[in-house]
């Protein structure tokens, strides 16, 4: 599609430097109407400045939309996630990657309803959100055209960007003249830091990059304990207390800032090919995934548990690389959903100085076995039916070194 055939396009907006002169450059550059989404996922800022910027750029009131959507993130991309126990490369859980399907879905939806041609955001070249935006927009809406500004425009510099937005009377916040010293990323889930001062990865990461937590080391020297409540592999409850998704994560949010939880230092594999460097602050979703494998170790069949631990790296990579709505996610969601029907009781989490630890878990469909695994006398486990077991397992070790013997080996 043209340029000149572009005349309404749904641009995911900020009201950050980099989204408003987005907004002016698509303006300019292909003469549209722009329409604006910003969604609340739990950053913490402010959502109306942004509101006040798109109207000062020229957006009409009724194509300025603004969405809480902290709930539906939890609930619908958070705790699935989650039962899944999903961890990129081993330690990342995901904060990043699991937004970027919400806001693009909610994009396409705008689009559809104004029937716009075309959706914008604005990730750069480099990295993995123009991948995450994009396989979402195509999956949802396959005709549908996406602009991506920093693979066509030659604004490749801050100095150039805020010489536009100056040469475009485009407000710009005074903490962006100067060189930021990182980027960052957050949401309810999580906070990410990149870039700068952070590119070097054989240097500490200073306190000033932390953000959602204290440091380990000044959390207070009691420790902390709470009970998360499961019913079907999501938590549904604090210390007895019923609370809705992002509630609760808040809570848990809270109670991992004030231990120093949740901080990673991690260098990554981008699906574009580079190496990256970042820290990552996850407070309550530390928590909940520790809490999570500990409602499990009671309540799933052993095969089950390890067939989810076999397909995990699978469905994160999938998350990370930007396939929610792909026809494998959703078939391992299927699988990993049913093995979640038992997953209900109450894990009591240990809160200390960094460290998120299982000290209890109950439940009503507990398959641990007090008579089973007793050292007293119990009348429910014949100990010699393991010599059999033992002998059975050990067949094919004992031909093997037969025949190794046999040839002198």
């Amino acid at each position: 599609m043209s340029k000149k055939n572009i005349k309404r396009v749904v641009l995911a907006y900020s009201g950050g430097l980099d989204t408003s002169v987005i907004l002016k450059w698509l303006q300019q550059a292909y003469g549209c109407e722009v329409v604006t989404f910003t969604a609340d996922l739990g950053q913490g800022e402010e959502l109306e400045p942004a509101r006040k910027k798109a109207l000062m750029l020229g957006i009409k009131p009724e194509h300025i939309f603004i969405e809480d959507l902290r709930e539906e993130f939890v609930r619908d991309y958070v705790f699935p996630m989650f039962r899944a126990n999903a961890l990129y490369e081993g330690q990342y859980l995901l904060g990043t990657s699991i937004a970027r399907p919400l806001i693009a879905k909610k994009q396409i939806e705008i689009a559809e309803r104004l029937g716009a041609d075309a959706v914008s955001h604005g990730a750069t070249g480099k990295g993995n959100d123009q991948v995450r935006f994009e396989l979402t927009y195509y999956a949802l809406k396959p005709d549908i055209h996406v602009i991506a500004p920093w693979r066509e425009w030659e604004l490749e510099s801050r100095t150039k960007l805020i010489d536009f937005a100056e040469k475009h009377q485009i407000p710009i916040a005074k903490d962006k003249r100067g060189e930021a010293p990182f980027s960052v990323d957050a949401n309810l889930l999580h906070s990410s830091s990149e870039g700068k001062v952070l590119e070097d990865p054989a240097v500490e990461a200073e306190s000033i990059v932390y953000q959602r937590t204290i440091s380990p080391e000044e959390a207070p020297d009691r420790a902390t304990y709470v009970e998360i409540g499961f019913e079907r592999g999501d938590a549904v409850s604090i210390d007895g207390k019923a609370m809705s998704p992002a509630t609760l994560l808040t809570a848990l949010n809270a109670l991992g800032k004030a231990n120093g939880i949740g901080r990673l230092d991690l260098v990554e594999n981008r699906f574009v090919g580079m190496k990256s460097r970042g820290v990552y602050e996850t407070p309550g979703g530390t928590i909940l995934h520790a809490a999570h494998r500990g409602i499990e170790s009671i309540t799933l069949d052993r095969g089950a548990a390890h067939l989810k631990d076999e397909l995990m790296p699978k469905y994160a990579e999938l998350v990370y690389y930007g396939f929610w709505f792909s026809p494998e996610r959703e078939m391992l969601q299927a699988l990993i959903d049913k093995s979640q029907e038992y997953v209900t009781g109450t894990v009591r989490m240990k809160l200390y100085k960094g460290n998120a630890t299982v000290v209890g878990r109950s439940s009503p469909y507990s398959l641990y076995r007090q008579d089973y695994v007793t050292f007293e006398k119990d009348s429910v486990y014949n100990q010699k039916d393991a010599e059999g077991f033992i002998k059975l397992n050990a067949l094919r070790l004992r031909l093997l070194a037969a025949r190794n013997q046999s040839v002198g080996k």
